[in-house]
This record gives C-alpha cells, sequence and structure tokens, in this order.
C-alpha cells in the first residue's frame, strides 16, 4: 500500500515522481542561506569558475507506456525488493561508469556533448543534471532503463528507486558538505568524491556515479581525497596519492 494508489499508476507515479523530486530536493538546497562553512568552494569561485548561469535543467527519466485500466500487481517482498534495488545500483553504476568514461576519451562526444556538463567547475545541487541531451539520453534514461529491466523491479519498486538516484545525484553536486549528510556516511561516492571529477586534477578519475566507486577502484580510475578545512570558512577536497 503507498500513498498514491488510489490517485495514479505506478507507471505514471515513476514517470513523473523523480522529476518532482529533483526539483523539490535541488529547490531545497538552492533556497539554503550560503553556509559558506560548510562549501568545497567559495562563492567568488563559483562565479568565476563556472562558464554557465542557471536557466533551467533537463531532469531525463525512464517511460512506461500502458493501458489505463487498473491491474492489480502482486509486490514481491521486501527483502526481494532490496535485492532487487541493490542489483538496479550495481547495474546503473555499471552503465554510467562505461558511458561517462567514454565520453571523456572520446574526443568529439566529449567536446560535443559531455562538456556541458563540465561548465560546471563548481557544481551546485540544481545544476546536478544539467548536461546534453544525448548525454541525457544515454546516461540517465538508457541507464535507468537497462536498470529496470535487468533487476526486473515493480514499477511501484521502480518508483523508490529512481527517486533515491535522484536524490543521490543531486546531493552528489551539491557542493555543501554539510554534518551529519547520511550520503557522506555510508557512501564514498560523494559530494567531495565527486567534486574531484570536476576539478582538473580528477577529470580523468573517479567516473563512477551515482552510488558506488567500485569500477573506479577496480580499473585504477579511482581518486582519493581529503577534505582540508580552509581558513577564510568551508573546506577544499584535496586529490591524494594512493
Amino acid at each position: 500500500m503507498v500513498f498514491w494508489e488510489d490517485y495514479v499508476s505506478d507507471e505514471a507515479m515513476g514517470t513523473y515522481a523523480p522529476i518532482v523530486v529533483y526539483w523539490l530536493y535541488a529547490g531545497f538546497y538552492q533556497l539554503l542561506p550560503p553556509l559558506d562553512n560548510y562549501r568545497l568552494h567559495t562563492r567568488k569561485e563559483e562565479e568565476e569558475k563556472n562558464t554557465m548561469a542557471f536557466s533551467g535543467e533537463r531532469c531525463f527519466v525512464v517511460q512506461k507506456s500502458g493501458r489505463k485500466q487498473k491491474r492489480i500487481i502482486v509486490q514481491p517482498s521486501i527483502t526481494v525488493q532490496v535485492l532487487q534495488i541493490i542489483v538496479a545500483m550495481f547495474v546503473m553504476d555499471t552503465w554510467q561508469y562505461f558511458v561517462h568514461r567514454y565520453m571523456h576519451q572520446n574526443k568529439f562526444l566529449y567536446r560535443h556533448v559531455h562538456s556541458q556538463h563540465h561548465k560546471l567547475v563548481v557544481s551546485y545541487a540544481i545544476g546536478a543534471l544539467y548536461n546534453h541531451l544525448v548525454e541525457g539520453l544515454l546516461l540517465d534514461t538508457f541507464g535507468g532503463a537497462m536498470s529496470f529491466l535487468v533487476s526486473r523491479l515493480t514499477a511501484r519498486t521502480a518508483v523508490l528507486f529512481f527517486c533515491f538516484a535522484v536524490i543521490k545525484t543531486v546531493d552528489d553536486h551539491s557542493g555543501l558538505w554539510l554534518p551529519g549528510n547520511v550520503f557522506h556516511i555510508f557512501f564514498q561516492n560523494n559530494t567531495a568524491y565527486h567534486d574531484i571529477h570536476h576539478q582538473l586534477q580528477g577529470f580523468k578519475y573517479n567516473y563512477s556515479q551515482p552510488f558506488f566507486p567500485i569500477w573506479n577502484k577496480f580499473l585504477g580510475t579511482y581518486m582519493p581525497y581529503r577534505l582540508v578545512k580552509q581558513s577564510g570558512g568551508g573546506f577544499e577536497a584535496r586529490a591524494k596519492k594512493n
């Protein structure tokens, strides 16, 4: 039983919920005060280094078509759903690692497609999905479809999975190292980790997204970091040698 059951289908919820969650969560970060003591970059750096201005983002999700009549689908047990989500996370990470890495290695794709996302040298939450249409399709839509199909998620479980993936992606681009952030506690792939990738020193490292750095470590593209407290407030994520 979920709160939307009597109002919309799971398929419709899976189409629109991630978009709504993206704007709500990113909007929450956007409305926060400056929080200079927790930033990974100063506001001056954000203004000077970024080569794009905020003008709205594109959010790509997996869409499923189907008849409008209500269908009763028996949902798997909680244990099975958790296992399916873990499989979906691994599939999404695998897909995005190799496509993301290839976009850096292929000069044409980087120049004409992926470079748009890297206009955000200093990333911020609402720019998490600022990217080229082709990248949105290849990474997010196709990656989401692969995760959904391979893990055999039900439409209802997929709502939870894709909303969680969106929240994680937005958080990784927030540029804030907030105390008590559960993503920083439980995931090595976090805000500071991804900040390294957006800097020149880590441009060819830390491709894995959005959950685990498994493929980076396995294939030698993992760049560890250390957080250094800045005298003027905030932190700096500095790469360190293995």
